[in-house]
């Protein structure tokens, strides 16, 4: 681990002994350089009050195609208000639009490429071994920038595995359950609130347990806007920035509900929505009752649609003789049971069974049981059966993605180059679906290496890349019904902004997730840091700098 870096000035904002803190993972640091911190400057904007304060309230896989009808039935009063006193736009997301490349996309002002981020996990050690990604960081937040120039922060379930020292409260989101908040006090404090324990991640769906599953997220939502509320009146930070997860969990599972009329959208699913709405209206009435000018901004991560259809990306390679299977290694077992799951759609009763069948596989508490079941089919359970030294390409650990073989001793650079060449030609060819491949270079500012050397993008994000062996073919145009959900993303997420000399206004041309972090720390009137892929669209919002 390196060491601190010479030439800068720590600061430990809420603790009272620096050596203590001085132990923490040297990227819990808040570094500012020297000729930064006491520039005239750096001292006037220690010294002054921001020119504004920002609320921002994230909407985990946010859709105008789901809020305006929502909005104009007036289901959803709040979010309808801010529209129609401010501005409305879409927001593009990046690639791969998943969850956690796209909220550390917005923090740091950096693109998947920059960061090496791509998807919820990264490789770790040897074939078929990852690990979930755990933190955006050696990037820097421009909320770290922030609280680094005197303004007060406040992060709320915001999804990094730990919390860090800045000059506010973090409150960690996603897979982080037992993590502790910074300060520690605030989870007591939080708890205090709402007069109880402080939600975690909705559970598995399982299709008999509906009612009670809408009910947790539906009091979930209504739970966490009370604590982001709490918080923001006890602390009245100048930043805030609270996500609501559930909104992204409900779409993918009932999306195909969700798009109907509103009239014909269950009362269960209509009710977890006026909860979104009442969360948002109480963390915004909170945040601006500590006063001065005030913007609120209501972003989402990517946008959301129907998925139709399945492409298996390592049943592809398999077929393409990209990726090998050791001699006498198969599938057998899983090939005959996949086919009769398939058939089984066609036969009423039976695809009443396999949904419970599916229930069943799922149920982490049953693994031992549905693997003896349904056979080992996914890559980390195959990659032992995997000739390593044949392959040339594979699938993993973002589906998206087309890894080529680091462990392959025959992989010169021209061969790399001469397979690239083909791979890209083959699946722009495939005849079942439309398939955009993107390389580093047409996505990303800049690459780390660490990541695809191939992106896929297939009809428009309609049918969803998988890296599992689960069917014998590589595409399923149509899903059956005992497949997880309806929903996949999209990438145009949404933005509306409203407040303190906002321009009612409606722009069409997509604003980028990118375009955030310029956007926030130019409105708080602090002077931009170099090497922000995006762009500060403070003058579309009817503002001066």
């Amino acid at each position: 681990m390196a060491g601190p870096v010479r030439g800068a000035v720590y600061r430990f904002p809420h603790t009272t002994s620096p050596r203590a803190t001085a132990r923490q993972d040297e990227t819990l640091y808040t570094r500012v350089p020297l000729v930064e911190a006491f520039s005239v400057r750096g001292r006037m904007a220690f010294m002054q009050q921001p020119s504004r304060r920002f609320l921002v309230l994230g909407l985990d896989g946010g859709t105008f195609d789901l809020l305006d009808p929502l909005m104009e039935a007036g289901e959803l009063p709040f979010l309808r208000s801010l529209v129609h006193r401010g501005v409305r736009a879409p927001l593009r997301s990046v690639y791969p639009a998943k969850t956690i490349p796209a909220w550390y996309s917005f923090a740091t002002g950096k693109d998947p490429g920059e960061l090496g981020i791509y998807g919820f996990t990264e490789p770790d050690g040897g074939p078929g071994r990852s690990k979930v990604v755990q933190t955006f960081r050696p990037a820097e937040a421009f909320w770290d920038r922030l609280s680094r120039w005197g303004a007060t922060v406040g992060i709320v379930n915001f999804p990094v595995s730990a919390p860090y020292a800045l000059h506010g409260f973090v409150v960690p989101g996603m897979f982080s359950e037992h993590s502790p908040t910074y300060p520690k006090e605030v989870r007591a404090e939080i708890e205090s609130s709402i007069g109880g324990a402080y939600p975690g991640e909705l559970p598995p769906y399982r299709d008999h347990e509906r009612t009670e599953w809408l009910k947790t997220a539906t009091r979930d939502v209504l739970t966490r806007g009370r604590a982001a509320a709490a918080l923001a009146e006890h602390h009245r930070p100048d930043f805030l920035f609270a996500l609501f997860r559930e909104t992204d969990r409900v779409e993918h599972q009932h999306w195909s509900e969700l798009s109907r009329p509103v009239a014909e959208i269950g009362a269960d699913l209509l009710g977890f929505w006026r909860a979104v709405d009442r969360a948002c209206r109480e963390v915004d009435r909170a945040f601006r009752a500590g006063g001065g000018p005030t913007i609120t901004l209501v972003i989402s991560d990517h946008g959301h649609g129907a998925i139709h259809s399945e492409l298996f990306t390592n049943r592809w390679l398999a077929d393409q003789r990209y990726l090998i299977f050791r001699e006498g290694e198969g599938l057998g077992r899983r090939n005959f049971l996949s086919r009769c799951l398939l058939y089984s759609q066609r036969l009423g009763i039976a695809r009443t069974i396999t949904r419970r069948l599916a229930d069943f596989v799922r149920d982490g508490r049953r693994a031992e049981l549905a693997e003896l079941v349904k056979g080992r089919t996914t890559f980390e359970e195959v990659a032992n059966r995997i000739d390593w030294k044949r392959t040339v390409a594979f699938s993993y650990p973002v589906p998206e993605g087309i890894y080529l073989n680091p462990y392959n001793p025959d992989l010169t650079p021209e061969r790399r180059a001469e397979l690239l060449k083909e791979i890209r030609a083959r699946l722009e060819a495939f005849p079942d679906a439309h398939i955009e491949v993107l390389g580093p270079t047409d996505l990303y500012h800049a690459a780390t290496g660490r990541g695809p050397s191939l992106l896929i993008r297939v009809d428009g994000m309609c049918t969803e890349p998988r890296m599992d062996f689960s069917y014998p073919q590589p595409f399923i145009r149509d899903r059956p019904t005992y497949f997880y959900g309806t929903g996949t993303h999209r990438m145009d997420g949404i933005l509306i902004g409203a407040g303190d000399g906002v321009t009612p206004r409606s722009v069409t041309t997509p604003f980028s997730l990118l375009d955030l972090a310029p956007t926030i720390l130019e409105g708080m009137g602090l002077p931009l840091p170099s090497g922000l892929a995006g762009h500060s669209f403070v003058r579309d919002l009817g503002l001066t700098a």
